[in-house]
């Protein structure tokens, strides 16, 4: 894929040890926009694409994590869908809770790849081995980044996240393969 052919060889590098993925929710999972109807029920705008990306990643040995500031009982049904098996919401305190995740799997910072799209998420962004943002997150966000999505939030981002993450370690051949139809 020739938009990995043109990543920082630094990054490529640091895709090797990746061994967990966390990220933000609304805008990075989601659109970013939260719909509620008249009797205060919320829905989001999921990514198939982005689902699909994280279930492979997942079937290759890379945890995945949210960790959202907002509660809605939508991010824990699509984190079931997904089998997705911890999710942290109501988080302001996003670094702390880094911390708290990775000592309970004994892994390092290194071993991590954050991605969050907001001034929130700037602490844990800095503390990640790999921080990456969305095409359209704000711009004091993006300037922290490691690397910029060239899609959007909720629309394949986590999609091109999980594609990095897969081609860095070596598993993008064999799952390409496996897809052929012969």
């Amino acid at each position: 894929m020739e938009w990995f052919e043109q990543l920082d060889e630094n990054i490529k590098e640091k895709l090797k040890a990746i061994k967990i993925l966390l990220l933000d929710v609304d805008g990075i999972l989601t659109d970013g926009r939260i719909i509620m109807d008249s009797d205060g029920r919320e829905t989001k705008n999921f990514d198939v694409k982005d689902g699909h990306g994280l279930k492979v990643l997942m079937a290759k040995g890379v945890d995945v994590v949210l960790i959202t500031g907002r509660t809605s009982g939508v991010v824990e049904h699509r984190a079931k869908d997904l089998g997705i098996k911890e999710v942290r919401q109501g988080i302001w305190n996003k670094a702390e809770i880094f911390e708290e995740i990775l000592a309970k799997r004994g892994l390092r910072p290194e071993e991590a790849v954050y991605a969050g799209d907001d001034i929130v998420d700037v602490p844990l962004m800095r503390r990640a081995g790999i921080s990456i943002t969305v095409a359209d997150a704000s711009d004091h966000v993006k300037a922290v980044a490691d690397y910029v999505t060239h899609h959007r939030g909720g629309r394949g981002g986590v999609r091109e996240i999980c594609e990095m993450i897969l081609i860095g370690k070596g598993y993008w051949h064999d799952i390409a393969v496996k897809y052929e139809l012969k």
